[in-house]
């Protein structure tokens, strides 16, 4: 870990909170986390992460930031870049392929040149996606830029008008082809892609089927065709170096079982999972060994900063 003070006890600031859409996820995060690296000997320090944080954190001086930040601000390179500033090692990935990951597009464009299957996108103005269809349904509309299914949309094919999006949508959108199929799920740890979750749902993997208790079973290992797990695998270390990802970062696939290998589509791929109970990459972790705790370890002692 670059810059790990030689004091006895490290002491580690776990940013949480802040101002995103994902506020509730990541306070339920960082305190899982906190708890966790408590457990492990570390001294922790709790940030409900505020406009004063470069305050807060002059004035605790933590050894290593353990950012549990989840959406825009937190997770799109804005707090690393910060970080980088003060010269505190993090953990997760540094400024740019935070940036990179959280812009769905651009991430796409990478995933494309790295030679990765994904679905047709376009982005959009916000009316104009209201005002006429600007892909032939089915299709999905989201925010360019936010994490934990907030503010999706589904355009069926039988849809006779386009979506009437809340006035909360941002100006811009993000428009992509819909993609059938099983919603699995791969976490990488450093230079290892643990295993495949098959997420079962009643419905769409929304926000409420990612957090609340019972929103969605996890098959995990998924039972699935060798050759789609194998896939997966290799899929997901891909996009966390195509993106330039370190530490941990987990990345969603659709599989049309009709289709076999050319079912696989890739999604997007989220360099800050989340960590609360029903979260998909402790679960994952825990199924090859690594326990909570000993995986809350593992990404402070990898923390660094300058990437």
């Amino acid at each position: 870990m670059t810059g790990m003070s030689s004091r006895a006890t490290p002491k580690v600031a776990v940013l949480m909170g802040g101002p995103s859409a994902e506020r509730e996820v990541s306070l339920v995060s960082g305190r899982e986390c906190a708890a966790a690296l408590g457990d492990e000997g570390f001294d922790v320090v709790l940030i409900d992460a505020a406009p004063d944080l470069a305050a807060r954190l002059s004035e605790i001086k933590p050894d290593v930031v353990f950012n549990a930040l989840h959406g825009r601000w937190g997770e799109d390179g804005c707090v690393q870049g910060l970080l980088e500033w003060m010269g505190i090692p993090y953990t997760h990935s540094g400024v740019l392929a935070s940036a990179l990951a959280m812009d769905k597009q651009r991430s796409k464009l990478a995933y494309k040149a790295a030679g990765l299957p994904v679905v047709e996108s376009r982005l959009a103005s916000a009316d104009e996606v209201r005002a006429k269809h600007v892909l032939t349904p089915p299709y999905v509309v989201k925010p360019n830029n936010e994490g934990s299914s907030v503010g999706v949309y589904i355009v069926h094919e039988a849809a006779n008008a386009p979506p009437q999006l809340s006035n909360d949508m941002p100006d811009e959108v993000m428009v992509e082809a819909f993609a059938p199929g099983r919603e699995l799920t791969t976490t990488v740890v450093g230079d290892r892609a643990l295993t495949v979750t098959d997420i079962l749902t009643d419905g769409w993997y929304d926000y409420d089927a990612k957090y609340k208790t019972g929103g969605s079973r996890h098959v995990v290992p998924a039972d699935v065709p060798q050759q789609i797990f194998d896939a997966c695998l290799d899929y997901a270390l891909r996009a966390h170096n195509a993106l330039g990802c370190r530490g941990v970062s987990r990345t969603d696939f659709r599989w049309d079982e009709s289709k076999g290998i050319d079912g696989l589509i890739l999604l997007e791929t989220n360099t800050q999972p989340g960590m609360t109970p029903t979260s998909l990459t402790p679960e994952q972790a825990g199924t090859c060994g690594m326990s909570f705790g000993a995986l809350c370890r593992w990404m402070v002692e990898d923390a660094s900063c300058n990437r």
